[in-house]
């Protein structure tokens, strides 16, 4: 008789207890019931009316345990209301991206719209109305407006995707916008006129916030931390930046490498800045505190990274630009791995984002038309490889926005795109 490991039978015997579902659930995200991509308090009070008031399940229970212990009671919802108000500790994975349940238990996810198939992007673009502009650098607001900035054209604008219609605001001659990021302002980074401005929502007026250092001409790239403030690289003047939100105070610190060339930068998982330096091979991150910056050294020494982005387990993912690979390190492990990307070595990786399911997508600038690629860091495959309508001359910039789980992005062709992934 063949003897079979313990695992193996206990995993048949759940099967048979729960039915054939076991072996098919389908990949959720802990705490968000309703699966409409935000863990908050209608997660909980969605999974009390099923418990209490009879309403139906929305098809994945596993979800709906919080605390995952293997059972969906008034406990799990307790457990999230404490992590949403009393600082709790956040729910055991699958949490914050898409995944499979990693403890064995009865509950079933048999639908789960959230974390659907990979699969290919749909793609709508908007023609800008001002000719040669180069629009890029979209982010959307708490309306559903589109901002962006036309980096030859002087100006912040949104697009209205509803009714397709532009709104601009001019900015002073020269001031070469490259980016802009929104709260109650759109905060945008003066790229050929060495300041940050803020542009009023509603009235257009502009505030000019100028670097204190006259070295720091080129303020690159705007992203913002949990507290509102801003960090930002400049790329000729070697710098990476702070502008602090309730004051106003810029503060600056010089890259150790000279000639580095500080490009994209986002916020790891921990609210740490994360940077590449695209003039040579190296990442970097700042320690928010202490301003301290220190640099990783990438194998490759031809790698020349872009654009990065970080998923929810703090990998720092990264356009090779110069290799045409996507890549990878990870900070906890000091693990580096890349891969080449479907475009091969002149693929020329530029515009980049990362998904709620911690999906990795880019843009391959060095075919025309441009190719929106997307990539599964669970399977280590790319998965989709489509072509941008308008052609793009070149992506340089994407922003997802989770409550619609769309990237946007502008392109050298004069339009303002969206990828519904």
């Amino acid at each position: 008789m063949t003897a079979y490991p313990f695992k193996i039978i206990q995993a048949v015997l759940l099967a048979l207890a729960v039915g054939s579902t076991a072996f098919a659930q389908a990949p959720f995200v802990r705490s968000d019931f309703n699966a409409d991509g935000d863990i908050d308090v209608s997660d909980a009070v969605g999974e009390l009316l099923v418990l209490f008031a009879g309403k139906p399940s929305p098809g994945c229970d596993k979800a709906g345990d919080s605390n995952d212990d293997g059972a969906l009671n008034i406990t799990d919802a307790t457990s999230l209301l404490g992590y949403l108000f009393r600082g709790s500790a956040q729910p055991p994975a699958p949490f914050p991206g898409c995944g499979q349940d990693p403890t064995a238990d009865e509950l079933t996810c048999l639908a789960y719209a959230r974390c659907g198939a990979d699969g290919d992007p749909e793609i709508t673009e908007w023609t800008v109305p001002w000719s040669g502009t180069r629009p890029r650098g979209p982010y959307v607001d708490d309306q559903g407006r589109v901002w962006f900035v036309g980096q030859t054209g002087d100006y912040v604008a949104y697009l209205e995707p509803a009714s397709g219609d532009f709104t601009r605001f001019d900015l002073d001659s020269g001031a070469g916008p490259h980016n802009v990021i929104v709260d109650d302002f759109a905060w945008y980074s003066g790229n050929l006129d060495a300041h940050i401005g803020r542009v009023d929502r509603e009235t257009g007026e502009i505030e000019v916030i100028p670097m204190p250092d006259p070295a720091a001409s080129d303020p690159h790239t705007l992203v913002f931390d949990r507290a509102g403030n801003i960090w930002f690289t400049v790329q000729s003047g070697n710098f990476v930046g702070k502008l602090v939100k309730s004051s106003l105070e810029v503060v600056l610190r010089k890259v150790p490498t000279s000639s580095s060339r500080p490009y994209g930068i986002a916020m790891d998982p921990s609210d740490q800045p994360w940077f590449v330096e695209f003039g040579t091979n190296k990442l970097a991150t700042i320690n928010a505190a202490t301003l301290e910056i220190r640099e990783v050294v990438l194998p490759a020494s031809g790698a020349r990274p872009r654009r990065l982005g970080i998923t929810s387990d703090g990998a720092v993912w990264y356009a090779d630009y110069s290799r045409g690979r996507l890549g990878r390190y990870v900070p906890s492990t000091s693990q580096h791995k890349d891969w080449l990307l479907p475009g091969g070595t002149g693929s020329r990786p530029y515009g980049m984002a990362v998904d709620d399911r911690d999906r990795i997508w880019l843009v391959e600038t060095g075919s025309q038309p441009n190719r929106f690629v997307g990539f599964q860091p669970a399977s280590e495959t790319f998965f989709s490889n489509v072509q941008i309508p308008s052609g793009g001359g070149s992506v340089r910039h994407m922003y997802f926005h989770p409550p619609t789980r769309e990237i946007w992005f502008g392109t050298d062709a004069g339009t303002i795109g969206r990828a519904k992934v």
